[in-house]
């Protein structure tokens, strides 16, 4: 009965400290895919390749991105894949070679969301 009463006046104290009861904005697939994102430009290279696209016009040739980096293709390509995976970026084939390009409508959702956190309402 004590457990009872506890949870009574629990939700009697949470209606009475708030005008205004907070509510999730993000559904949980939301978090989930935007998680995937921030989770995926949270590694140093990537978010250099991100940054590399961005200042490019958007394609920039696989070739390119390997040269900007000291380290093994098969590790650049292992960082295109988990950035692709998460839909930060994609590429198109032109013959032999990959070109990537960032995916704004991605990286505007992500903008939108830290603008919301930061009071930036302008997004």
């Amino acid at each position: 009965m004590t457990n009872m009463k506890e949870a009574i006046s629990l939700a009697a104290m949470r209606t009475a400290c708030c005008t205004e009861l907070p509510e999730l904005r993000l559904s949980s697939d939301e978090a989930q895919q935007l998680a995937q994102m921030f989770k995926a430009i949270g590694q140093p290279v990537r978010l250099q390749i991100v940054d590399l696209l961005s200042r490019f016009g958007g394609k920039v040739c696989v070739c390119d991105i390997e040269s900007q980096f000291d380290l093994t293709q098969p590790t650049i390509s292992h960082h295109l894949k988990a950035l692709r995976e998460a839909g930060v970026v994609d590429y198109e084939m032109r013959g032999l070679w990959a070109y990537y390009f960032v995916r704004p409508a991605q990286l505007q959702r992500l903008h939108a969301l830290v603008g919301e956190w930061i009071g930036d309402h302008t997004t």
